[in-house]
């Protein structure tokens, strides 16, 4: 159910989940972070937000922005949500360190559309 929160809100939850992961994981190792339940669970929350955001963009400005898989960052929100327990906690260190540099960089592109 969408709320009536503007895409630029939307990006900018994004940019901020993105922000705040990174800050969890720095200067960390893959075995600190299965060591570590707080940064575990902190990350895969921003994780789920950041699929919730973009799952609610309008579809038009995600087809400009075709470079990002959007229906692969639903999805993965989806897994987060529905089946957390079986939460692969290496795709998710993967996913922070090989998709959201780029999804990054594509939220702050998008962002100048409103700027």
């Amino acid at each position: 159910m969408k709320s009536g929160l503007s895409d630029k809100a939307r990006l900018q939850h994004i940019l901020e989940a993105i922000d705040e992961i990174e800050s969890y994981v720095k200067d960390s190792s893959f075995n600190d972070f299965i060591k570590d339940s707080k940064t575990r669970f902190a990350t895969i929350k921003q994780l789920e937000i950041i699929g919730e955001a973009a799952g609610n963009l309008n579809q038009e400005l995600l087809k400009e922005f075709d470079e990002i898989d959007w229906r692969a960052v639903k999805a993965f929100r989806n897994v987060m949500v529905h089946e957390y327990f079986s939460v692969n906690l290496e795709t998710v260190w993967n996913t922070v360190f090989e998709d959201l540099p780029p999804l990054k960089q594509t939220a702050d592109r998008m962002m100048q559309k409103f700027t």
